[in-house]
């Protein structure tokens, strides 16, 4: 028997491309100014609603998740419109670990606020434990390491995409990079950025 050929049993993996979703159809910039009741609603709204109209993938993400053997999205509308423009005709697995960080809004009883400033405020009095009746910053970042087990589980069958939101892509990322995972193209985190990440161990 030739000693040179060596089966190795560790498990070739990826790459994973995580994409952030496109352009929502409800625009974050856009008045009226919303007290934080009405912000609630705002962002119920936003969970729910999809993409807006006449956008498509850049070719570039198009063309890095044409090969991938499997595709996931997280469970929201404007995450699997992303993949059905991104990787038109793939069959794709949706999943609620994938969702995106909650907003809660602080209870300021007579401010009023765009959206878009809601977004920040609520952002950071959440990462300093204010949650309403949502998901904690903590359920969020064990939530994160879920996904990144999942992420890296799927990867064993070859490249994965996933479409998925914002920060709670930035929340997998400290945990991707636990389990071995470099991130080898860093396209930014604005809508239809993406990166990949190869497995280094």
């Amino acid at each position: 028997m030739n000693q040179s050929a060596v089966t190795s049993s560790e498990t070739v993996r990826g790459p994973i491309v995580i994409g952030r979703h496109g352009r929502p159809a409800l625009d974050r910039t856009k008045g009226p100014r919303l007290d934080w009741r009405s912000y609630v609603d705002w962002w119920a709204a936003y969970e729910v609603g999809g993409l807006a109209e006449g956008q498509a993938a850049p070719e570039s993400l198009r063309n890095a998740v044409a090969d991938a053997e499997r595709y996931l999205t997280s469970s929201r509308r404007r995450a699997q419109e992303t993949m059905a423009l991104a990787a038109p005709g793939r069959d794709a697995i949706a999943n609620p670990v994938f969702d995106e960080a909650p907003l809660p809004p602080p209870r300021f009883k007579r401010a009023k606020f765009l959206p878009k400033t809601w977004n920040v405020i609520a952002r950071v009095v959440w990462l300093f434990g204010h949650k309403l009746d949502g998901e904690s910053v903590t359920e969020s970042r064990a939530r994160a390491k879920e996904a990144a087990a999942v992420l890296h589980e799927a990867s064993a069958d070859g490249k994965v995409f996933l479409a998925a939101h914002g920060w709670f892509n930035r929340m997998m990322r400290k945990e991707l990079r636990k389990l071995g995972w470099a991130c080898t193209y860093n396209g930014g985190d604005n809508y239809w950025s993406w990166r990949r990440f190869e497995y280094r161990k």
